[in-house]
């Protein structure tokens, strides 16, 4: 039997910094990142190895000695975006020779050929595996014009060792493994990111720890497919197990699962622990047998609705968001109903939803792209829409109902406002003063309370959209 109490560790790194600007540095850098949690989670690795080298982080494009994208590659319009931010950044090429310009991530390993030759700004390029090399290779951009391509896939890379910088904010992403081996006929990500490999139990247990130290209050456990992961004895559940034992005070979600390794023992372990956030996000992709079989997804529709059934029977506040695809070579109008009969009969509360993508180098390419670009969009169109109702069904069932809240950022639409997020993943807006404040003619708060970032309230839903919920505190 494991006993994964005697894995809480001593946080070794406890004192280790994330801070990224060093006094010493000389060089600066500018970073734009595209993409999925990954790749975000991979930046702040990149602005780590940066660190060591003597290169601080600007957010001005204009100051920069160095300009990194780092890019993604699951659909051609990710990739179409990177094109256009090539174009623009010729202007910065021009006024300033010596700048160097470098692609990172999943486009740099699949298009590192044509990104040299015919895209002559780039300097270096650098594939997700390789990233320990960005400072060398943009130093021998420097001293000698000679360009670098650094996008060799490993077998065990996991930057285990190296402390990512963490920007301010109560969130904060782990990446638990990297890759991915499922190979689904439609995605390029074990292509671009090579296969499964898993990060050591106790070093992500430290670097919870570590978060928990510098004020994070919640983590995201990261990975292609994190219910694959394994290390020595120890699965997934395992895991996070361990990790909600080691910060019982911060709270901790997980993303992206696929359907096929999401066990019992994982929802078990879910509906076990108060800190771990009731949210699944669990891609069903299609509504069809047929349409799955050819996506090589691995499980049935029967199969995928028994784990929703039993998350909704063991923790019936779950939040549950999915990935659909729509239009997928040879879809019918029945393929396509059964998407919408899943939708229903789910009822998630959100969806990431998207026309098919044809990629080069997997399996699907081979297929004849067959339905009209204006059928997938029609289709696409109604999946969206049914997805808004169900939304704002799930929304509606909360209104008059009172909701512990974490303070996450100021609201985009009014600095008055604060954004939080509830345990099972829905936004949430409040007034940045409780109702019940007094502010002088000055703009002093007299009475009352004004809430912070990181803070956790007590918010009571007054009303709703299917994107977000709107409430007070009674304080």
């Amino acid at each position: 039997m494991i006993d994964l109490n005697n894995l809480i560790l001593d946080n070794k790194t406890k004192n280790q910094t994330g801070s990224f600007n060093k006094s010493g540095n000389d060089k600066k850098v500018y970073i734009e990142t595209y993409g999925c949690q990954m790749n975000y989670s991979d930046t702040e690795i990149v602005l780590s190895v940066l660190s060591k080298s003597g290169y601080n982080e600007t957010t001005d494009i204009n100051n920069a000695d160095a300009i990194l994208l780092n890019t993604c590659s699951i659909r051609e319009n990710a990739e179409k975006k990177i094109f256009y931010r090539l174009d623009a950044l010729k202007y910065f090429k021009r006024r300033n020779p010596n700048l160097v310009v470098g692609i990172l991530g999943c486009m740099a390993e699949r298009l590192r050929k044509d990104l040299i030759e015919n895209k002559k700004i780039v300097d270096i390029i650098v594939g997700p595996d390789e990233y320990r090399k960005v400072p060398e290779l943009i130093d021998k951009v420097f001293e000698t014009g000679e360009k670098g391509i650094a996008v060799k896939l490993s077998k065990v890379e996991t930057y285990d060792d190296i402390v990512p910088v963490r920007r301010e904010g109560v969130s904060a992403w782990i990446t638990i493994m990297r890759g991915c081996d499922k190979f689904c006929t439609y995605c390029v990500v074990p292509f671009t990111r090579g296969r499964e490999r898993s990060r050591k139990l106790s070093s992500i247990v430290d670097e919870a720890k570590r978060l928990y130290d510098e004020g994070v209050k919640d983590i995201w456990l990261l990975g292609q497919n994190v219910n694959s992961y394994r290390y020595d004895n120890y699965d997934f559940s395992d895991l996070l197990k361990t990790v909600a034992i080691a910060v019982p005070e911060m709270r901790v979600r997980y993303t992206t699962s696929h359907p096929y390794d999401l066990n019992m023992k994982l929802l078990e372990t879910m509906a076990e622990y108060d800190n771990i956030c009731k949210y699944i996000h669990l891609p069903i992709q299609s509504g069809s047998d047929r349409i799955l079989k050819l996506m090589n997804r691995e499980y049935s529709v029967e199969d995928y609705m028994k784990v929703m059934l039993k998350a909704r029977e063991m923790m019936p506040d779950v939040g549950l968001s999915t990935d659909i695809i729509s239009g997928f070579p040879t879809e019918t109008e029945e393929d396509h109903q059964m998407t919408l009969n899943v939708i229903k009969e789910v009822m998630y509360d959100y969806a990431y939803m998207f026309t098919y993508s044809r990629r080069p180098n997997t399996k699907a390419f081979r297929m004849e792209d067959d339905i009209p670009n204006e059928t997938k969009t029609r289709r696409l169109d109604e999946i969206i829409e049914l997805q808004r109702e169900m939304s704002y069904e799930s929304h509606k069932k909360l209104i008059g109902k009172k909701i512990k809240v974490l303070l996450e950022t100021v609201s985009k639409k009014s600095e008055n406002n604060l954004m939080g997020r509830t345990d099972c993943n829905k936004s949430v807006i409040i007034p940045a003063i409780s109702k019940n404040s007094y502010v002088d003619n000055s703009g002093d708060l007299i009475s009352g309370k004004e809430y912070n970032i990181g803070d956790y309230v007590n918010v009571k839903i007054n009303k709703c959209n299917s994107a977000t919920l709107f409430g007070e505190t009674e304080e």
